[in-house]
């Protein structure tokens, strides 16, 4: 494997592609050199039938930023696409091989989302200089231990869909902050944005969490969060749809169902300002919060080293102090506003090219596909 030059940090190029705009970010080392925010023109992407349709409009637009910005690809030594369209995998980095990209394309695990173009937008750009290209811990990340797996339904088994990339950067970060390594350590760390997102971290593997765009967790500004099963049952026989429901799921639920907005600062001024559909909102979601923390914790038998909190809304010091109060007995809480997606990507490029990490390959299968004792 190549080995990097004490005298030479690695040059990676990170595309992280969202609904409407494309971060692109350019690090010497752990130095960002530059980011950019491309903008799409929302009627452009109406034009196509598919996300992996947008590939070359996409790439057009990016390969004009780093024009503008001087970059010369072939100063570049690694490039990193946020990774989506991928059935359930280990955590870890990956290169990006001809299976990868295959199921990055067509969207394998059946949800179409921007994601899938990092690894194709990588994969493009790494080929102009023939440099290799990297996923860093997908949305997909799968690491949860047997028994988080189980339900009482034959056949029927939980998932995870979380925030992987940022929960796990967070991780390794407080505990290199701690002079540890995120392999010795016991963590439970929460994304809290637009999407919230709770998970058990034992010793580098995220061991549960909750699938957070099928209906469980705490509710977020756009997403339902953990719904009475009966209840549900009794609203699609009043007649709402399936599509529906699972958009309550996904986009139209918490803040935007009952107070008609995704803005998490609109609803914390209007809470405090005396609106009370507003207060019972945000309260109720700090609850959840809480108790999904909770559950956390006692996934990891209660012996917990931090509580981490990161994601946009964790800039809001009140929230931040909520769960302290309801949680700090358990470890010490601890806030990293924002997130880190664009350096843990390139954090995850750089542990390769170190040769810290090995890449992983794809598998193409998926982590876990159910138990012979009951599916046999």
């Amino acid at each position: 494997m190549e080995q990097k030059s004490e005298s030479r940090a690695w040059r990676v190029l990170v595309v992280n592609p969202g609904s409407t705009s494309t971060k692109v970010g350019l690090f010497d080392g752990e130095k960002p050199v530059f980011t950019v925010n491309v903008a799409h023109e929302a009627a452009e992407l109406a034009k196509f039938a598919g996300v992996s349709d947008q590939l070359p409009y996409r790439l057009g637009l990016i390969e004009a930023a780093l024009g503008e910005n001087d970059v010369d690809l072939a100063s570049v030594d690694a490039f990193v696409g946020r990774g989506g369209g991928l059935l359930p995998l280990p955590g870890g980095t990956y290169e990006v091989d001809d299976v990868l990209l295959d199921h990055a394309t067509r969207g394998a695990n059946g949800v179409q989302h921007p994601a899938q173009l990092g690894p194709q937008i990588a994969h493009a750009l790494a080929g102009r200089c023939g440099r290799r290209a990297f996923v860093v811990n997908p949305p997909d990340t799968d690491e949860l231990c047997d028994e988080a797996r189980m339900t009482g339904v034959r056949g029927v088994y939980r998932h995870v869909h979380l925030h992987a990339l940022n929960l796990k950067e967070t991780a390794i970060r407080h505990a290199a902050s701690m002079g540890r390594a995120y392999e010795d350590c016991r963590f439970v760390v929460c994304h809290i944005g637009g999407g919230i997102s709770v998970s058990a971290h034992d010793h580098g593997k995220m061991v549960d969490g909750a699938d957070i765009v099928g209906g469980e967790g705490p509710m977020a500004p756009t997403r339902a969060g953990a719904l009475p099963v009966a209840e549900v049952l009794d609203y699609l026989e009043a007649g709402h749809s399936v599509a529906e429901t699972r958009r309550l799921c996904m986009k139209t639920g918490g803040f935007v169902d009952l107070l008609g907005t995704s803005d998490a600062l609109e609803v914390s001024q209007r809470a405090e300002a005396g609106d009370e559909a507003a207060r019972r909102a945000w309260d109720g979601m700090v609850y959840q919060i809480c108790k999904e923390i909770g559950a956390m914790a006692a996934a990891l038998g209660g012996r917990v080293d931090g509580i981490l909190l990161g994601g946009g809304m964790v800039h809001n010091k009140g929230l931040v102090a909520a769960i302290g109060e309801r949680c700090g007995w358990i470890a010490p809480v601890t806030a990293y506003p924002g997130e880190f997606e664009l350096e843990a990507m390139a954090a995850g490029a750089r542990r390769v090219l170190d040769g810290a990490e090995r890449p992983r390959r794809y598998s193409g299968r998926p982590v876990f596909e159910g138990f012979p004792c009951f599916d046999a």
